[in-house]
């Protein structure tokens, strides 16, 4: 039997937030894909600097911040039984800017039952919980139907417990174990998303669960944001990575207690409104604090 052959491929999940819209850039169409390239024994010295430079050669951006997000290596993902096909993650946070060979699209789009913001989505209400407690019912006995309601209460907010804004992931990979997203390769429900090609939406759910979970800890979305900002809009790109609203007053109150941000006594009068105090990063706060996050306070369900 001959031995299948090893790829190491790196793969990019790059977010931006555009106009409150958190977009992932993809690849081609139906399905689309992130962007992935190969590693280059002789001219990459690390991985990091393989996914750089290629990623500066198929799109034309220079990626800020990054940082590994999981090794994805299951036999047979690609479809192709005689090659093995072994992918690095990474999570990449920058400004949008026009990428030559890809497309910006809203991250949403593929998990629009993780928005929030406007109330419940309607397809979590109307068809996916629906289905959910369709499969839960059809456990072989009460045991399993028990752990089934249980799975679906933790991932779903259901039950009694609360919404996890940082389970994206779990919830993708509860769907496609039930069979009702495309990639399981069933007949899915309608609505639960554009499909990726192979494996690459499981990759992007990790890295939207990435983000939120960093959101209390590290001063992730600071790399979204230009060098001056509106607290307003700190505020909003916070809402649309978590897909959740926030209490506008709670969450001013934990930023300037942490120390995250500082005036700089100039201000934006673009609104048509009060003109609003433009502020920076603090950059300081890394030094003296040892988990400088803006959270997410308050959480609140618009509508």
């Amino acid at each position: 039997m001959t031995p299948a052959t090893i790829t190491l491929e790196l793969t990019a999940v790059i977010i931006a937030v555009t106009a409150d819209v958190p977009r992932v850039l993809t690849i081609g169409d139906d399905p689309a894909g992130l962007p992935a390239g190969t590693l280059d024994p002789e001219a990459d010295r690390t991985l990091e600097r393989a996914l750089r430079r290629w990623v500066r050669e198929q799109t034309g951006i220079d990626l800020g911040y990054v940082e590994q997000l999981y090794t994805f290596g299951d036999r047979g993902r690609d479809g192709r039984p005689e090659e093995r096909l072994v992918s690095l993650a990474y999570l990449a946070l920058v400004r949008e800017v026009p990428a030559s060979g890809g497309r910006w699209r809203d991250l949403y789009g593929f998990f629009p039952w993780e928005d929030f913001r406007a109330g419940p989505p309607t397809i979590l209400e109307a068809t996916v919980l629906p289905a959910l407690d369709h499969w839960v019912a059809e456990g072989k006995d009460a045991a399993e139907c028990r752990v089934r309601r249980e799975r679906v209460g933790i991932m779903f907010g259901q039950h009694g417990s609360p919404w996890d804004v940082v389970r994206v992931l779990e919830r993708y990979e509860l769907l496609w174990e039930v069979g009702l997203v495309p990639e399981a390769g069933t007949a899915a429900i309608a609505g639960t998303g554009a499909p990726m090609t192979m494996d690459h939406r499981r990759m992007a759910a990790q890295a939207l669960g990435r983000v939120r979970g960093k959101l209390g800890y590290r001063p992730v979305v600071f790399e979204l944001l230009p060098e001056t900002f509106t607290l307003r809009a700190l505020q909003r790109v916070v809402e649309a990575l978590s897909g959740r609203s926030l209490h506008t007053q709670n969450f001013r109150r934990l930023v300037d207690r942490g120390g995250l941000v500082e005036g700089t006594g100039t201000y934006d009068t673009s609104t048509g409104g009060r003109p609003a105090e433009l502020y920076r990063f603090r950059r300081e706060v890394l030094r003296e604090r040892p988990a400088p996050g803006v959270g997410l306070p308050g959480l609140r369900t618009s509508g």
